[in-house]
């Protein structure tokens, strides 16, 4: 494996919660092995207040959440992603940009905690829901043998954490 770290990118359609909390976890988990980053197809323009909560209560920096798009990845100059996952249901059937370097991809849809109705007890559990989810799955992830995997023994492990990790 070279020192240089893998390049992630989670993506969502609002880069409001989920996303975010990826990203979070991932750069937290992946202790130098990954960088990641998340963006929307239509960015809120805010990371939600709900998010920020969740994380700062976790011992998260949250300086570097911020709500953007998509197309800032996409650009001459933007890191070249190794990993691209859409963690909502939304951003998956969306024509996306196209991903220099060829990058591997996988659906890990989570619902949308955002969206979630009722007392304010149940909004925050739905985000608690939503990180323990991610979690799970970027633990896994982050543990993959990357080096000793083929491309497409690879890409089913991605698409298998998606599937089968609740």
């Amino acid at each position: 494996m070279s020192d240089k770290p893998y390049n992630v990118l989670f993506l969502c359609t609002g880069n409001s919660a989920r996303s975010i909390i990826a990203e979070a976890v991932l750069n937290r988990l992946g202790l130098g092995k990954f960088k990641a980053y998340s963006a929307g197809s239509q960015p809120k323009g805010a990371v939600h207040p709900f998010t920020v909560q969740l994380l700062k209560g976790l011992n998260y920096d949250t300086s570097f959440a911020r709500s953007k798009p998509w197309d800032e990845f996409a650009v001459a100059g933007a890191p070249q992603m190794d990993f691209v996952f859409t963690v909502c249901d939304a951003a998956a059937g969306e024509a996306c940009p196209v991903w220099p370097g060829n990058p591997m991809t996988a659906h890990w849809g989570v619902p949308d905690p955002a969206a979630a109705e009722g007392s304010e007890a149940e909004r925050h559990f739905a985000f608690a829901e939503a990180y323990r989810m991610l979690s799970s799955r970027i633990s896994i992830f982050a543990s993959l043998p990357m080096t000793s995997l083929d491309r497409l023994a690879l890409q089913t492990r991605l698409h298998e954490i998606g599937r089968n990790v609740p």
